[in-house]
Protein backbone atom coordinates (compact mmCIF):
# COMPACT_ATOMS: atom_id res chain seq x y z
CA UNK A 1 0.00 0.00 0.00
CA UNK A 2 1.17 3.83 -1.03
CA UNK A 3 -0.02 6.30 1.10
CA UNK A 4 -0.01 10.19 0.97
CA UNK A 5 0.14 11.93 4.10
CA UNK A 6 -0.81 15.48 4.12
CA UNK A 7 0.24 18.28 6.60
CA UNK A 8 3.61 19.63 7.79
CA UNK A 9 3.81 19.45 11.86
CA UNK A 10 4.50 17.15 14.57
CA UNK A 11 1.52 15.01 14.27
CA UNK A 12 2.05 14.12 11.06
CA UNK A 13 5.60 13.69 11.43
CA UNK A 14 4.23 10.89 14.12
CA UNK A 15 1.65 9.60 11.67
CA UNK A 16 4.37 9.16 8.99
CA UNK A 17 6.54 6.88 11.47
CA UNK A 18 3.89 4.69 12.25
CA UNK A 19 3.37 4.09 8.65
CA UNK A 20 6.50 3.52 8.61
CA UNK A 21 6.57 0.66 10.97
CA UNK A 22 3.38 -0.68 9.49
CA UNK A 23 4.26 -4.59 7.12
CA UNK A 24 1.41 -3.40 4.37
CA UNK A 25 3.00 0.16 3.82
CA UNK A 26 5.12 -0.03 1.21
CA UNK A 27 5.80 3.73 0.34
CA UNK A 28 5.05 7.12 2.12
CA UNK A 29 4.00 10.36 0.53
CA UNK A 30 3.75 13.53 2.75
CA UNK A 31 3.08 16.78 1.19
CA UNK A 32 4.31 18.87 1.72
CA UNK A 33 6.14 17.49 4.88
CA UNK A 34 9.19 19.05 7.08
CA UNK A 35 12.70 18.39 7.41
CA UNK A 36 12.08 15.31 9.75
CA UNK A 37 9.75 13.61 8.00
CA UNK A 38 11.98 13.74 5.09
CA UNK A 39 14.33 11.14 6.79
CA UNK A 40 11.40 9.20 6.61
CA UNK A 41 9.17 9.44 3.32
CA UNK A 42 9.23 11.80 -0.06
CA UNK A 43 8.11 14.81 0.57
CA UNK A 44 6.85 16.38 -2.11
CA UNK A 45 5.72 20.43 -2.38
CA UNK A 46 2.34 21.19 -3.01
CA UNK A 47 2.06 24.67 -5.81
CA UNK A 48 -0.64 26.04 -3.30
CA UNK A 49 -1.83 25.74 0.57
CA UNK A 50 -2.76 22.21 1.82
CA UNK A 51 -6.43 23.71 1.70
CA UNK A 52 -6.07 23.56 -2.44
CA UNK A 53 -8.09 20.41 -2.79
CA UNK A 54 -7.52 19.86 -7.06
CA UNK A 55 -3.66 19.75 -6.18
CA UNK A 56 -4.10 17.62 -3.44
CA UNK A 57 -6.38 15.68 -5.85
CA UNK A 58 -3.60 15.77 -8.60
CA UNK A 59 -0.50 14.85 -6.47
CA UNK A 60 -2.38 11.37 -5.06
CA UNK A 61 -3.42 10.66 -8.66
CA UNK A 62 -0.01 10.92 -9.96
CA UNK A 63 2.29 8.88 -7.19
CA UNK A 64 -0.57 6.70 -7.58
CA UNK A 65 -1.40 6.17 -3.72
CA UNK A 66 -3.96 3.37 -2.24
CA UNK A 67 -4.79 6.52 0.64
CA UNK A 68 -4.51 9.77 1.83
CA UNK A 69 -4.66 10.81 4.94
CA UNK A 70 -5.29 14.20 5.86
CA UNK A 71 -3.66 15.55 9.08
CA UNK A 72 -4.86 19.29 9.85
CA UNK A 73 -8.43 20.59 10.47
CA UNK A 74 -8.15 23.12 7.59
CA UNK A 75 -8.14 21.24 4.69
CA UNK A 76 -10.60 19.05 5.96
CA UNK A 77 -13.34 22.36 6.38
CA UNK A 78 -12.04 23.49 3.04
CA UNK A 79 -13.30 19.91 1.28
CA UNK A 80 -10.35 18.16 0.44
CA UNK A 81 -11.04 14.61 1.56
CA UNK A 82 -14.49 15.53 -0.47
CA UNK A 83 -12.53 15.94 -3.48
CA UNK A 84 -10.24 13.44 -2.94
CA UNK A 85 -13.13 10.65 -2.61
CA UNK A 86 -14.62 12.05 -5.59
CA UNK A 87 -11.28 11.33 -7.41
CA UNK A 88 -11.96 7.55 -6.28
CA UNK A 89 -8.84 7.30 -3.93
CA UNK A 90 -9.84 6.06 -0.71
CA UNK A 91 -9.58 8.98 2.26
CA UNK A 92 -8.77 9.32 5.90
CA UNK A 93 -10.97 12.47 6.91
CA UNK A 94 -14.19 13.65 7.01
CA UNK A 95 -16.38 15.92 4.46
CA UNK A 96 -16.26 19.15 5.08
CA UNK A 97 -19.95 19.03 6.17
CA UNK A 98 -19.09 16.39 8.52
CA UNK A 99 -15.74 18.46 9.63
CA UNK A 100 -17.56 21.30 10.91
CA UNK A 101 -18.03 19.46 14.14
CA UNK A 102 -14.72 21.43 14.61
CA UNK A 103 -15.16 24.11 12.30
CA UNK A 104 -18.32 25.48 14.10
CA UNK A 105 -18.67 25.20 17.78
CA UNK A 106 -22.13 26.23 17.15
CA UNK A 107 -23.01 23.21 15.11
CA UNK A 108 -20.97 21.07 17.64
CA UNK A 109 -23.34 21.94 20.22
CA UNK A 110 -25.92 21.14 17.98
CA UNK A 111 -25.54 17.95 17.12
CA UNK A 112 -24.55 17.24 21.23
CA UNK A 113 -27.93 18.20 21.80
CA UNK A 114 -29.49 16.35 19.33
CA UNK A 115 -27.83 13.02 20.32
CA UNK A 116 -28.16 13.83 23.68
CA UNK A 117 -24.66 14.27 24.53
CA UNK A 118 -23.17 15.37 27.93
CA UNK A 119 -21.82 18.83 27.63
CA UNK A 120 -21.58 22.18 29.18
CA UNK A 121 -24.25 25.27 28.72
CA UNK A 122 -23.59 27.35 26.03
CA UNK A 123 -24.79 30.40 24.45
CA UNK A 124 -24.07 31.03 20.51
CA UNK A 125 -23.75 34.90 20.20
CA UNK A 126 -22.94 37.25 17.34
CA UNK A 127 -23.71 41.21 19.53
CA UNK A 128 -21.47 42.27 22.04
CA UNK A 129 -25.07 42.67 23.71
CA UNK A 130 -25.60 39.18 23.83
CA UNK A 131 -21.72 38.02 24.81
CA UNK A 132 -22.61 40.23 27.91
CA UNK A 133 -25.74 38.94 29.08
CA UNK A 134 -23.97 35.09 28.54
CA UNK A 135 -21.49 35.91 30.64
CA UNK A 136 -23.67 36.97 33.14
CA UNK A 137 -25.91 34.11 32.92
CA UNK A 138 -23.16 31.16 33.00
CA UNK A 139 -21.14 33.41 35.72
CA UNK A 140 -17.11 32.80 35.84
CA UNK A 141 -14.89 31.17 34.99
CA UNK A 142 -16.09 32.34 31.76
CA UNK A 143 -15.10 30.40 29.13
CA UNK A 144 -15.00 32.25 25.50
CA UNK A 145 -14.26 30.66 22.19
CA UNK A 146 -13.97 31.84 18.83
CA UNK A 147 -17.03 29.51 16.24
CA UNK A 148 -14.52 28.75 13.75
CA UNK A 149 -11.15 27.17 13.63
CA UNK A 150 -8.27 29.22 15.30
CA UNK A 151 -4.97 26.46 15.14
CA UNK A 152 -6.16 25.74 19.60
CA UNK A 153 -5.50 29.10 20.41
CA UNK A 154 -9.28 30.53 19.73
CA UNK A 155 -10.48 29.68 23.53
CA UNK A 156 -9.93 32.31 26.50
CA UNK A 157 -10.81 30.93 30.00
CA UNK A 158 -10.88 33.42 32.50
CA UNK A 159 -12.01 35.16 35.50
CA UNK A 160 -11.74 38.65 34.59
CA UNK A 161 -14.90 39.60 32.80
CA UNK A 162 -13.21 42.41 31.16
CA UNK A 163 -10.70 39.60 29.34
CA UNK A 164 -13.69 37.98 28.15
CA UNK A 165 -15.36 40.64 26.42
CA UNK A 166 -11.95 41.80 24.76
CA UNK A 167 -11.86 37.77 23.49
CA UNK A 168 -15.24 38.01 22.62
CA UNK A 169 -15.04 41.48 20.82
CA UNK A 170 -11.99 40.11 18.70
CA UNK A 171 -13.97 37.29 17.72
CA UNK A 172 -17.11 38.98 16.78
CA UNK A 173 -14.74 41.39 14.31
CA UNK A 174 -13.93 38.49 11.58
CA UNK A 175 -16.06 38.35 8.76
CA UNK A 176 -19.41 36.34 9.88
CA UNK A 177 -17.61 36.48 13.32
CA UNK A 178 -19.34 34.35 16.24
CA UNK A 179 -18.79 33.32 19.66
CA UNK A 180 -19.64 30.73 22.21
CA UNK A 181 -19.53 31.40 26.19
CA UNK A 182 -19.89 28.19 27.49
CA UNK A 183 -20.33 26.69 31.03
CA UNK A 184 -17.19 26.13 32.97
CA UNK A 185 -16.59 22.17 33.46
CA UNK A 186 -14.12 21.83 36.50
CA UNK A 187 -12.06 18.13 36.52
CA UNK A 188 -9.34 16.67 35.17
CA UNK A 189 -9.35 16.68 31.05
CA UNK A 190 -8.91 13.67 28.21
CA UNK A 191 -8.53 13.59 24.98
CA UNK A 192 -9.65 10.32 23.05
CA UNK A 193 -9.21 9.77 19.65
CA UNK A 194 -12.12 7.51 18.05
CA UNK A 195 -11.21 6.00 14.25
CA UNK A 196 -14.73 5.98 12.43
CA UNK A 197 -16.29 4.74 9.46
CA UNK A 198 -19.25 6.58 9.25
CA UNK A 199 -21.15 3.68 11.07
CA UNK A 200 -18.49 1.72 13.46
CA UNK A 201 -16.27 3.39 16.23
CA UNK A 202 -12.91 2.58 17.59
CA UNK A 203 -11.53 3.94 20.21
CA UNK A 204 -7.79 4.88 20.74
CA UNK A 205 -5.80 4.99 24.15
CA UNK A 206 -6.69 8.63 25.91
CA UNK A 207 -4.69 11.09 26.93
CA UNK A 208 -4.22 13.80 28.45
CA UNK A 209 -2.57 17.49 26.88
CA UNK A 210 -1.34 20.64 28.38
CA UNK A 211 -2.58 23.50 26.71
CA UNK A 212 -1.40 26.53 28.29
CA UNK A 213 2.24 27.81 27.90
CA UNK A 214 3.48 28.11 31.21
CA UNK A 215 4.21 26.17 34.30
CA UNK A 216 1.11 25.26 36.75
CA UNK A 217 -1.16 25.87 33.39
CA UNK A 218 -0.50 29.95 33.78
CA UNK A 219 0.13 31.91 30.91
CA UNK A 220 -2.30 32.12 27.50
CA UNK A 221 -3.49 29.05 25.72
CA UNK A 222 -1.32 27.13 22.82
CA UNK A 223 -2.00 24.72 20.57
CA UNK A 224 -0.25 22.48 22.93
CA UNK A 225 2.92 22.06 25.12
CA UNK A 226 2.90 18.71 25.86
CA UNK A 227 1.00 15.07 26.37
CA UNK A 228 1.25 11.36 27.90
CA UNK A 229 -0.35 8.56 27.63
CA UNK A 230 -1.88 6.15 29.64
CA UNK A 231 -3.78 7.44 32.14
CA UNK A 232 -2.80 5.70 35.45
CA UNK A 233 -5.96 7.69 37.62
CA UNK A 234 -9.03 7.63 34.78
CA UNK A 235 -12.11 5.58 36.00
CA UNK A 236 -11.97 2.28 35.02
CA UNK A 237 -14.71 2.05 32.46
CA UNK A 238 -14.16 5.37 31.25
CA UNK A 239 -13.49 4.88 27.34
CA UNK A 240 -16.14 2.69 27.02
CA UNK A 241 -18.65 5.15 28.78
CA UNK A 242 -17.40 7.55 26.45
CA UNK A 243 -17.97 6.09 23.22
CA UNK A 244 -21.19 4.89 24.50
CA UNK A 245 -22.64 7.87 25.53
CA UNK A 246 -20.93 10.16 23.34
CA UNK A 247 -18.86 9.18 20.06
CA UNK A 248 -21.79 6.46 19.04
CA UNK A 249 -23.99 8.37 19.18
CA UNK A 250 -22.54 11.42 17.37
CA UNK A 251 -21.75 9.18 14.70
CA UNK A 252 -25.19 8.02 14.57
CA UNK A 253 -26.82 11.21 14.17
CA UNK A 254 -24.37 12.44 11.63
CA UNK A 255 -24.91 9.45 9.64
CA UNK A 256 -28.90 10.86 9.71
CA UNK A 257 -27.90 14.22 8.85
CA UNK A 258 -26.94 12.77 5.74
CA UNK A 259 -23.24 13.64 6.85
CA UNK A 260 -21.23 10.56 7.47
CA UNK A 261 -17.77 10.61 9.62
CA UNK A 262 -14.99 9.22 8.77
CA UNK A 263 -12.01 10.01 10.22
CA UNK A 264 -10.96 10.97 13.26
CA UNK A 265 -13.82 12.14 15.95
CA UNK A 266 -11.37 13.77 18.84
CA UNK A 267 -12.74 14.27 21.75
CA UNK A 268 -12.16 16.68 24.78
CA UNK A 269 -13.50 15.58 27.89
CA UNK A 270 -13.82 16.94 31.87
CA UNK A 271 -14.38 14.41 33.77
CA UNK A 272 -16.69 16.88 36.30
CA UNK A 273 -18.24 15.42 39.43
CA UNK A 274 -21.51 15.28 37.54
CA UNK A 275 -19.63 12.96 35.24
CA UNK A 276 -17.90 12.83 31.59
CA UNK A 277 -18.72 16.08 29.87
CA UNK A 278 -17.76 17.31 26.27
CA UNK A 279 -15.41 20.44 26.23
CA UNK A 280 -15.19 20.03 22.47
CA UNK A 281 -14.67 17.92 19.09
CA UNK A 282 -11.74 18.12 16.88
CA UNK A 283 -12.35 16.52 13.27
CA UNK A 284 -8.44 15.04 13.16
CA UNK A 285 -5.87 13.15 14.92
CA UNK A 286 -4.69 16.12 18.23
CA UNK A 287 -1.18 17.65 18.32
CA UNK A 288 0.35 16.92 20.55
CA UNK A 289 -1.37 13.82 21.54
CA UNK A 290 -0.96 12.08 18.78
CA UNK A 291 2.27 11.62 19.58
CA UNK A 292 2.37 9.61 22.99
CA UNK A 293 -0.81 7.57 21.63
CA UNK A 294 0.44 6.41 18.60
CA UNK A 295 3.84 5.48 19.75
CA UNK A 296 2.24 3.23 22.34
CA UNK A 297 0.03 1.82 19.70
CA UNK A 298 1.25 -2.00 18.20
CA UNK A 299 -1.67 -2.48 15.79
CA UNK A 300 -0.04 -1.66 12.46
CA UNK A 301 -1.60 2.28 11.71
CA UNK A 302 -1.80 1.75 7.91
CA UNK A 303 -3.87 -0.63 7.72
CA UNK A 304 -6.32 0.76 10.53
CA UNK A 305 -6.60 3.68 8.77
CA UNK A 306 -7.27 2.35 5.23
CA UNK A 307 -10.29 -0.25 7.20
CA UNK A 308 -11.63 2.88 8.47
CA UNK A 309 -11.73 5.28 5.19
CA UNK A 310 -13.36 1.84 3.21
CA UNK A 311 -16.13 1.39 6.09
CA UNK A 312 -14.65 -1.92 7.47
CA UNK A 313 -13.61 -1.05 10.93
CA UNK A 314 -15.95 -3.97 12.16
CA UNK A 315 -13.25 -6.09 10.68
CA UNK A 316 -11.00 -4.80 12.75
CA UNK A 317 -10.00 -7.26 15.49
CA UNK A 318 -9.20 -5.84 18.90
CA UNK A 319 -6.37 -2.85 18.97
CA UNK A 320 -3.26 -3.76 20.59
CA UNK A 321 -1.05 -1.46 23.09
CA UNK A 322 2.54 -1.35 24.63
CA UNK A 323 2.11 -1.08 28.37
CA UNK A 324 4.96 1.57 28.54
CA UNK A 325 4.15 4.94 29.77
CA UNK A 326 4.59 8.01 26.99
CA UNK A 327 5.40 11.50 27.13
CA UNK A 328 5.92 14.51 25.00
CA UNK A 329 7.70 17.71 25.44
CA UNK A 330 7.01 20.71 22.90
CA UNK A 331 10.09 22.89 22.26
CA UNK A 332 8.51 26.22 21.41
CA UNK A 333 10.37 29.02 19.94
CA UNK A 334 10.79 32.53 21.34
CA UNK A 335 7.62 34.72 22.14
CA UNK A 336 4.99 32.10 21.19
CA UNK A 337 2.41 31.96 21.52
CA UNK A 338 2.73 35.17 19.95
CA UNK A 339 4.77 35.64 16.74
CA UNK A 340 7.37 33.53 17.14
CA UNK A 341 11.17 34.15 16.37
CA UNK A 342 12.00 32.05 13.44
CA UNK A 343 15.30 31.21 11.66
CA UNK A 344 17.38 30.03 14.13
CA UNK A 345 19.93 27.37 14.20
CA UNK A 346 18.74 23.77 16.05
CA UNK A 347 21.23 21.48 17.68
CA UNK A 348 21.42 18.86 19.61
CA UNK A 349 19.09 16.22 18.35
CA UNK A 350 19.13 13.12 19.77
CA UNK A 351 20.53 10.36 17.94
CA UNK A 352 18.06 8.70 15.93
CA UNK A 353 15.82 11.90 16.18
CA UNK A 354 13.81 10.85 13.09
CA UNK A 355 13.00 7.45 13.59
CA UNK A 356 14.36 5.35 16.57
CA UNK A 357 14.22 1.81 15.06
CA UNK A 358 13.88 2.32 11.05
CA UNK A 359 13.66 -1.51 10.76
CA UNK A 360 9.98 -1.70 8.84
CA UNK A 361 9.31 -4.68 10.40
CA UNK A 362 6.34 -3.81 12.54
CA UNK A 363 7.43 -5.68 15.59
CA UNK A 364 6.45 -4.86 18.97
CA UNK A 365 10.17 -3.51 19.98
CA UNK A 366 9.66 -1.10 17.24
CA UNK A 367 7.16 0.54 18.89
CA UNK A 368 8.01 0.68 21.97
CA UNK A 369 11.77 1.88 21.28
CA UNK A 370 13.15 3.31 24.62
CA UNK A 371 15.06 6.19 23.17
CA UNK A 372 13.67 9.76 22.84
CA UNK A 373 12.74 10.68 19.62
CA UNK A 374 12.09 14.65 17.98
CA UNK A 375 9.38 14.78 15.90
CA UNK A 376 9.49 17.52 13.93
CA UNK A 377 6.47 20.92 13.44
CA UNK A 378 8.01 24.35 12.54
CA UNK A 379 11.70 23.65 11.06
CA UNK A 380 13.15 24.00 7.97
CA UNK A 381 16.32 23.94 5.99
CA UNK A 382 18.44 27.17 5.63
CA UNK A 383 20.82 27.46 1.98
CA UNK A 384 23.62 25.55 3.69
CA UNK A 385 21.21 22.75 4.80
CA UNK A 386 21.08 23.33 8.08
CA UNK A 387 18.12 22.61 10.64
CA UNK A 388 16.34 26.21 11.83
CA UNK A 389 13.73 26.63 13.46
CA UNK A 390 10.47 28.25 11.09
CA UNK A 391 7.08 28.42 13.22
CA UNK A 392 6.05 28.33 16.98
CA UNK A 393 5.71 24.87 17.98
CA UNK A 394 9.32 23.79 16.66
CA UNK A 395 9.73 20.31 18.21
CA UNK A 396 8.11 17.30 20.28
CA UNK A 397 10.11 15.14 22.17
CA UNK A 398 9.26 12.10 22.33
CA UNK A 399 10.39 9.43 25.24
CA UNK A 400 8.73 6.00 26.69
CA UNK A 401 9.40 4.21 29.80
CA UNK A 402 8.21 1.83 31.78
CA UNK A 403 6.77 4.04 34.51
CA UNK A 404 5.77 7.49 33.83
CA UNK A 405 8.72 8.46 35.66
CA UNK A 406 11.31 7.10 32.90
CA UNK A 407 9.17 8.32 30.64
CA UNK A 408 9.53 11.89 31.45
CA UNK A 409 13.02 11.66 32.71
CA UNK A 410 14.01 10.37 29.26
CA UNK A 411 11.70 13.24 27.81
CA UNK A 412 13.38 15.74 29.80
CA UNK A 413 16.87 14.88 29.34
CA UNK A 414 16.47 15.10 25.44
CA UNK A 415 14.95 18.45 25.51
CA UNK A 416 17.45 19.26 27.81
CA UNK A 417 20.03 18.69 24.74
CA UNK A 418 18.51 20.91 22.18
CA UNK A 419 20.17 24.45 21.31
CA UNK A 420 17.67 26.78 20.16
CA UNK A 421 18.20 30.62 20.80
CA UNK A 422 15.07 31.80 22.93
CA UNK A 423 12.95 28.71 23.19
CA UNK A 424 11.18 27.82 25.98
CA UNK A 425 9.22 24.71 27.26
CA UNK A 426 7.16 23.66 29.98
CA UNK A 427 9.10 21.40 33.10
CA UNK A 428 5.67 19.92 34.00
CA UNK A 429 4.69 17.51 31.66
CA UNK A 430 2.59 14.53 33.61
CA UNK A 431 4.48 15.68 36.35
CA UNK A 432 1.44 15.68 38.70
CA UNK A 433 0.06 12.59 37.20
CA UNK A 434 3.58 10.90 38.36
CA UNK A 435 3.11 12.51 41.56
CA UNK A 436 -0.38 10.49 41.39
CA UNK A 437 -1.56 14.07 42.70
CA UNK A 438 -4.50 13.76 39.96
CA UNK A 439 -7.85 13.41 41.52
CA UNK A 440 -11.67 12.91 40.05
Amino acid sequence: MKVLVVGSGAREHAIVRSLRLDPSVDEVVAAPGNPGIADLARCVALPGEVTDADAVVSLAVETGVDLVVIGPEAPLVAGVADAVRAAGIACFGPSARAAMLEGSKAFAKAVMSSAEVPTGLAHVCTTMEEVADALDALGAPHVVKDDGLAAGKGVVVTEDRAQALDHARECLDKPDGAVVIEEYLSGPEVSLFCLCDGVSVVPLSPAQDFKRVGDGDAGPNTGGMGAYSPLGWAPDGLVDDVVRRVAQPVIDEMALRGTPFVGVLFIGLALTPRGPRVIEFNARFGDPETQVVLTRLLTPLGGLLLAAATGRLEEVPPLRWSPEHAVTVVVAAQSYPGAPRTGDLITGLPEGAADDDDDDDGDDEAHGGRTAYVLHAGTARDADGRLISAGGRVLSVVATGDTLAVARERAYAAVAGIDLLGSHHRTDIALLAERGEITI
